[in-house]
C-alpha cells in the first residue's frame, strides 16, 4: 500500500512493487517547498478526473498511475478499499497535485507537518 512520508525536506510518496507496474511510475519525490496545500478528501475515488495516461483505472472502484485533465496532471494512488485520502496540490513540478487513498488521511497529513482542510 502507498505511503507518504517526510524525509527530511522531501515529501516521498512510496509505492509498493505492484503499485509501481499497476501505476507505471515509480516512487515520486518533491521538495517540501513545492507542497501548496493539501486537502482531505472523504470520496477519494471520485475526486479523481481526467484521461488516464498511463496506468489502471476501473471508474468508481480504483485508480492508479496518471491522470490529465483541465487542472493540469495528477498521480493517484486509489485502491478499492480506500473510501478516503488526500489531495497535494503540488507547484514547479511535473504533476500538478498528488491523490492518494488512505486508512487514515489526518493522521498521515499531521504526520507530515501539513496543515489540511
Amino acid at each position: 500500500m502507498a505511503e507518504l512520508i517526510r524525509e527530511d525536506e522531501t515529501l516521498v510518496l512510496k509505492l509498493s512493487t505492484l503499485e509501481k507496474v499497476e501505476g507505471v511510475h515509480g516512487d515520486i519525490r518533491v521538495p517540501f517547498t513545492s507542497v501548496k496545500d493539501i486537502t482531505i478528501l472523504d470520496d477519494v475515488i471520485h475526486a479523481v478526473h481526467g484521461m488516464k495516461f498511463p496506468g489502471s483505472r476501473l471508474p468508481g472502484v480504483f485508480a492508479m498511475g496518471t491522470f490529465i485533465s483541465r487542472e493540469g496532471k495528477t498521480f493517484v494512488i486509489v485502491h478499492h478499499q480506500n473510501k478516503r485520502g488526500v489531495k497535494i496540490k503540488l507547484s514547479g513540478e511535473s504533476y500538478n497535485a498528488l491523490i492518494v487513498g488512505l486508512d487514515d488521511p489526518e493522521k498521515v497529513a499531521q504526520s507530515l507537518g501539513l496543515s489540511n482542510s
